[in-house]
């Protein structure tokens, strides 16, 4: 991957501002997994079925372009069974662009989202989740 290159607004009096990518694909890893319905990220297909790298590799199944002013952000994801996967899937878009965008100056141009594969929860998952949903209530 290319290293980024200086911009105008990243130069200042004593010295010159540099964004790894690498930098930007871990942004863009954690405002993936913040969004409800998002399982974790996914490494891509192994024999057949998709990996699912859960949420401690942020950058895993991210992939960015950097120019100068703008970024491209492709985002592969495996979501929780019983989301709406039009309604997660904006939500990624939203929440990458607006996490960049913010933390970095950069102008997200697009934000593509690849879901692999559905994560349907382990019966004790499921009341673990739905144990802590009564203590909260």
């Amino acid at each position: 991957m290319a290293e980024t290159l200086p911009t105008e607004f990243e130069r200042t009096d004593i010295g010159e501002i540099q964004i790894a990518p690498e930098v930007i694909e871990v942004i863009a890893g954690l405002a993936t997994v913040e969004v409800r319905g998002v399982a974790g990220m996914s490494g891509g297909f192994a024999g057949g079925i998709a990996e699912l790298l859960g949420r401690k590799n942020l950058s895993k199944g991210v992939k960015v372009e950097v120019g100068q002013r703008e970024a491209a952000v492709d985002v592969s994801v495996i979501v929780e069974y019983g989301h709406r996967l039009p309604e997660v899937a904006g939500e990624i878009q939203r929440n990458v662009k607006r996490s960049i965008e913010n933390m970095t100056g950069l102008n997200v141009v697009e934000v593509n989202v690849h879901i692999h594969d559905v994560h349907f929860m382990k019966s004790a998952e499921k009341q673990d989740e739905l144990d802590l949903i009564q203590r909260v209530k």
